[in-house]
């Protein structure tokens, strides 16, 4: 044992047999730090490497001359003849649309009407069917009678009567009576007008009347109202003064209703503030004539 060596014999034992853990021989190799300049270079290098190239080219503008290709090919426009005749069918459908709407909304006045006014309505459109399919027998029955008889001259002659009597009443040269109503019109505020008559009129005739009569003078086929100077209405040049009282022969459960519909005649003359009356009557009398009038340039025609 080495005086100089100051550690003890046993030391040099093996550190395992001793039960410590023994020193490793190698370590692992750290890389050196890398100096502040080279660092700063490669980041340098790294921007470098990642800002655009000026060399580059930037990316393009829109065209213009690719816009004004495409404005010039959208106008002006370039229609085909096929184009062109789907543009007027359009047209023409939507023309139609237009004109279904209008005269739907025509109707606007019967949508608003309680259902007790569209139930009369109704019964007066199928009361005026079955006075057209009255009539349709009639004649048919008047072409049997003449195709039938054995003295169709006697039967000719006979319905020729009877034609000339309903053409009398038609054209007021001979006296009519019958079922029918009176319609009395107060107009105490002098508000009525010539038009509200007329529209009176041509309601009734609508309605089946088959003589009119009013305030003594006779309604015919070209009998015309006018409004007359100082008050009052004109028919046929014949002045008149209120009330008005117009006697109808025809059937009461047609004519009263189609004055009374919603809109119609009473409501228009109630409106400017006139009273008017409807009164069904089982006999009315329309006893003013006219005289019968030749015709200047209408001629029978054997045809």
């Amino acid at each position: 044992m080495d005086p100089k060596d100051p550690k003890d014999p046993r030391d040099r034992e093996n550190p395992v047999d001793r039960g410590e853990r023994p020193e490793p021989h190698f370590r692992r190799e750290l890389p050196a730090e890398v100096p502040a300049e080279q660092a700063g270079a490669d980041r340098g290098a790294a921007a470098a490497e990642s800002a655009p190239d000026p060399g580059a080219q930037a990316p393009h503008a829109p065209d213009e001359s690719g816009r004004r290709r495409l404005l010039s090919s959208l106008w002006p426009p370039r229609v085909s003849r096929a184009q062109l005749i789907v543009a007027v069918l359009l047209a023409g459908l939507g023309f139609g649309l237009a004109i279904q709407v209008a005269s739907t909304n025509d109707n606007s006045a019967l949508r608003g009407a309680r259902q007790e006014d569209l139930v009369r309505i109704l019964d007066e459109l199928d009361d005026r069917t079955q006075r057209l399919e009255d009539e349709k027998q009639r004649l048919e029955e008047q072409r049997t009678g003449l195709e039938s008889s054995s003295n169709q001259a006697e039967e000719a002659r006979k319905q020729t009567l009877e034609k000339e009597r309903q053409l009398g009443v038609l054209a007021g040269t001979v006296a009519a009576e019958g079922p029918g109503i009176t319609v009395t019109v107060e107009d105490k505020k002098g508000t009525v007008e010539a038009d509200m008559l007329l529209d009176a009129v041509q309601e009734l005739r609508a309605a089946g009347a088959e003589a009119i009569q009013v305030n003594g003078v006779r309604v015919v086929a070209n009998t015309y109202l006018s409004d007359a100077s100082g008050g009052g209405v004109s028919v046929d040049g014949n002045k008149i003064k209120a009330p008005y009282r117009f006697r109808v022969i025809g059937k009461p459960e047609d004519l009263a209703p189609a004055l009374n519909i919603p809109g119609g005649v009473v409501q228009t003359l109630e409106k400017e503030q006139a009273v008017v009356s409807v009164q069904d009557e089982e006999k009315v009398v329309v006893d003013a004539l006219r005289p019968a009038e030749e015709p200047d340039y209408a001629r029978s025609s054997s045809r």
